[in-house]
């Protein structure tokens, strides 16, 4: 198994207030509905163990569940990182989310990091993680679209 990483960052003002966006993002029950890919989040306090179902990375499918520690800054930032208490996981995702009222709209930002044990040999490295930044990408723009649905601006 060698570690592969991948980060992604984007940015995009919606109509909806600071108070709506940051309901939906903070939300366990709602965001498997808004993310591709993600089956549940079992939250208990700042605890979150996500659960993923199988991702393609070329022409393998990867599951995985990993454990964050969650940092909610009220209204306007959201931390996560891997938990200390799960130093070992396969899977660790850290990044986050600002907030920021603009206009009677929400500029939100987001600035994400995976890193990933997977079955593929190091000279695979450009690849393997170029596919991971597809497959992120792909899962913002469907997480954009839901999100926007969600929030009642399609």
């Amino acid at each position: 198994m060698t570690r592969f990483t991948a980060s992604k960052q984007s940015a995009a003002t919606v109509r909806s207030s600071p108070k709506e966006v940051w309901a939906a993002l903070t939300d366990p029950e709602l965001l498997p509905r808004l993310t591709p890919y993600l089956q549940r989040i079992d939250a208990d306090g700042d605890t979150w163990t996500w659960h993923v179902t199988r991702v393609p990375v070329l022409g393998k499918s990867i599951g995985s569940t990993f454990v964050e520690r969650m940092h909610f800054d009220e209204p306007d930032r959201i931390a996560y990182a891997p938990h200390p208490d799960h130093p070992d996981q396969q899977t660790q995702v850290r990044g986050e989310y600002h907030l920021e009222g603009r206009d009677g709209g929400t500029r939100l930002s987001i600035d994400i990091e995976v890193s990933v044990e997977l079955p593929f040999p190091r000279v695979a490295r450009v690849p393997v993680e170029g596919a991971m930044v597809t497959v992120m990408s792909g899962m913002g723009v469907a997480f954009s679209r839901n999100l926007l649905r969600h929030l009642g601006e399609r």
